[in-house]
């Protein structure tokens, strides 16, 4: 028996190993879940004043996207960014029921009961933010404690770090981050430029290619991909790319789900 055979074998036998095999094959296409007052609503680069409302049943978003073909979903407390606390925990603990593919969950995660809370209900991974910067212990914590389950969110506004739910703009710069954050046990990093956030202007190839030069952790891109070409284009920056967040395109209807996760197999 040849090896290819085994290795046929082995894939088709095995569960596990096929979905190992398609992870090889494909660039994640994550729809974004973005949580404000109990309802579904993307903003405009990041402007809490300035929403669309999408739905008032997260839970019932969240499981179309599973059965629309999604094996990852990007959930975000909006309020929570802002407020530095929970501000939409029954919401995202139902979305955690609903569905049965990966969640990593975002905002307002500033203390380590929160974390675990979130883990707990059935998150995949939590995506920690402003803590990383201000808190540089409840980082380290939170990676010994959780290995490979937390996830760099890393919001940059010029290639500087934006934090509290993008309200401030700090004078670190994002790549300066990633450099003193390389020996962490993170799952990934989320790299948002907000300026193209919710405008459907076509993401920031040049700062994705200079953060993944830079980057020692997966690096998973969202900002403005709006078009099947978007994705292409994030998809031919290299293996470094974990997948990437769409939400505004996908709501409104100028990207096709379906088309999307075609481009990125």
């Amino acid at each position: 028996m040849t090896s290819f055979t085994i290795c046929q074998s082995l894939i088709h036998s095995t569960p596990i190993l096929l979905a190992w095999a398609r992870g090889l094959q494909s660039m994640l296409v994550i729809p974004a879940v973005d949580l404000k007052d109990g309802r579904c609503v993307r903003l405009r680069q990041g402007d809490m004043q300035d929403e669309t409302v999408y739905s008032e049943d997260p839970p019932a978003t969240a499981l179309q996207w599973q059965q629309r073909g999604a094996r990852m979903l990007h959930v975000v407390d909006l309020n929570g960014a802002v407020d530095g606390q929970p501000g939409n925990l029954p919401q995202i603990e139902a979305i955690l029921k609903a569905v049965a593919i990966p969640v990593q969950v975002g905002g307002g995660l500033r203390r380590i009961e929160t974390i675990r809370q979130y883990l707990r209900c059935g998150a995949a991974r939590v995506v920690l933010g402003t803590a990383a910067l201000r808190d540089p212990r409840l980082l380290e914590q939170a990676c010994a404690e959780f290995p490979k389950q937390i996830v760099l969110g890393l919001d940059a506004k010029g290639g500087m770090v934006a934090t509290s739910g993008w309200t401030n703009l700090s004078e670190t710069k994002a790549i300066d981050l990633l450099v003193e954050l390389s020996t962490r046990a993170l799952a990934g990093v989320v790299y948002t430029d907000i300026a193209r956030d919710g405008m459907l202007g076509g993401p920031n190839l040049e700062a994705l290619r200079e953060v993944l030069a830079r980057s020692p952790f997966a690096l998973i891109a969202s900002g403005g991909i709006t078009t099947v070409e978007d994705v292409r284009a994030i998809k031919a920056l290299g293996p470094g790319i974990e997948g990437v967040i769409v939400g505004k395109a996908l709501y409104d209807g100028k990207l096709d789900f379906a088309s999307a996760l075609q481009a990125a197999a």
